[in-house]
């Protein structure tokens, strides 16, 4: 099991000022966490996304503190509802990322804290650019992502990164082994959830996603070393078990 109790896990709402802006975060810390993860949800979406909620659970139950918080502002928000531009304005996104980890870094509960990024669609690559800018990143975890969107920036990705695809995603499968192709981390890992969709809303897939995660987390938030092959998995896990759908 992953660990830590309810009762263990102290959690409270953020204002996360980064100078322009002011954005809403939530904010969960284990007792002795290893790191914290912070979130980056996709387009269209915040830091109430259920799946983001249901694995930052699972990463706390695991020992890892976590961060969700929305990349865009209210205002912004609405704008975006009319124009959809603003979520796919991964440069933006990128410096919000990095503008909240400096941020985590001058709180007293967080600034000792190794600090890993967990992106969803877009957001994969709004973590993938940021962890290009900063090599004090760890970790990142893409789900159902959109690596391919960090451009350029894939080159300079030093941090270890999974990637994360349902089997039956076909598109974004072939999306994320370009982008595979691309990183220049030696720690680098595509794996194929067998029969989940572009949600994971299948019966036990997002459990799946979340126990990935959260080894992926424990093993380079807690540690600088310990090399991973390059390879990509399939059918590394049994058929779904009954869970979220």
């Amino acid at each position: 099991m992953l660990g830590q109790t309810e009762q263990a896990i102290q959690e409270q709402q953020v204002q996360i000022d980064i100078g322009k802006v002011v954005l809403q975060g939530g904010l969960a810390k284990p007792r002795n966490s290893a790191g914290i993860v912070v979130f980056a949800h996709g387009s269209g979406s915040g830091r109430h996304s259920p799946r983001n909620q249901f694995v930052a659970h699972a990463l706390q139950q695991a020992g890892l503190a976590t961060l969700l918080f929305d990349l865009l502002t209210s205002q912004e928000e609405e704008v975006d509802v009319r124009t959809g531009h603003i979520r796919f304005d991964i440069p933006l996104l990128a410096e919000r990322l990095g503008s909240v980890g400096e941020w985590l870094r001058q709180q007293p509960e967080t600034h000792d804290m190794s600090l890993g990024y967990f992106g969803a669609s877009t957001g994969a690559a709004a973590a993938l650019v940021a962890a290009a800018e900063n090599p004090s990143v760890r970790a990142v975890v893409s789900r159902g992502g959109r690596p391919d969107l960090a451009g350029d920036a894939l080159e300079r990705v030093q941090a270890p990164t999974l990637l994360i695809v349902g089997g039956e995603d076909v598109p974004v499968i072939a999306l994320n082994r370009q982008a595979m192709s691309r990183l220049s981390t030696p720690q680098r890992q595509l794996v194929i959830v067998p029969g989940a969709s572009h949600l994971f809303e299948e019966p036990g897939a997002l459990e799946q996603v979340a126990q990935l995660a959260a080894d992926w987390f424990r093993r380079f938030l807690a540690t600088t070393s310990g090399a991973n092959p390059n390879v990509e998995i399939r059918n590394k896990f049994q058929s779904p078990k009954q869970g979220m759908s």
